[in-house]
């Protein structure tokens, strides 16, 4: 299992423009909503809220498409 990540870690992760990088802001463990998307995190299965070095955007992402870089 993939080991689990805090808020300030800097991570990487891929898009359909290529990789991205930026930092966690949060662990998810409750359903969400971002920008209007649904984000369907719990404890079993949480979800990470991490914004975009580049452009500041904030997305969630699973555990398994985040590197920590």
């Amino acid at each position: 299992m993939a080991s689990s990540l805090k808020p300030g870690d800097h991570v990487s992760w891929e898009t359909s423009q290529g990789k991205t990088r930026g930092k966690v802001v949060r662990k998810l463990t409750a359903k969400s909503r971002i920008k209007g998307h649904k984000i369907q995190a719990s404890k079993q299965n949480p979800q990470y809220l991490v914004k975009s070095g580049k452009t500041g955007a904030k997305a969630a992402h699973k555990r398994a498409a985040l590197k920590k870089t």
